[in-house]
């Protein structure tokens, strides 16, 4: 248990709940509405299941679209924008963390750049693509694994 990352212990709340509004899956933070009742009741080990799901949904979804050509830069725009990103997380998290901070000429000075089939997005479409994408994916978990009756 020594070994999970301290973030984990933290929530995936980025206070944009929809799970108030009926829905299964937040709209925010991309967790089941019962992980959303629940989350003060889990463990550590069940945060971190949470949490390890939601950044391996996030990576696909964030790395079919943006190639990270360097980790010191990334973490450099982090650090001067002051945003929290636990370093241990994933490099999706921290990305998808980041590009709302940015400016149009951002990507490329943080260390990212737009793969081939996202080039002509700008920033706003990016992050409205990469939200879309993240819900739908996390949605189509919930829907396979739990079931739409919830």
């Amino acid at each position: 248990m020594s070994d999970l990352p301290d973030y984990t212990r933290t929530t995936p709340c980025i206070g944009l709940c929809s799970t108030v509004y009926g829905d299964l899956v937040c709209r925010g933070c991309k967790r089941f509405s019962h992980e959303i009742i629940d989350w003060n009741r889990y463990d550590h080990q069940q945060k971190a299941a949470v949490w390890q799901r939601l950044e391996q949904l996030l990576e696909q979804v964030v790395l079919s679209r943006i190639e990270v050509v360097s980790v010191v830069a990334l973490h450099g725009a982090l650090e001067r924008l002051q945003i929290k990103a636990p370093r241990e997380a994933s490099l999706a998290l921290q990305v998808l963390r980041l590009i709302p901070r940015l400016q149009d000429d951002g990507l490329e000075t943080s260390g990212l750049r737009l793969r081939r089939h996202c080039a002509g997005l700008s920033l706003k479409q990016l992050r409205d693509e990469l939200d879309s994408a993240y819900f739908d994916l996390s949605s189509a978990y919930h829907e396979r694994r739990i079931g739409t009756a919830g």
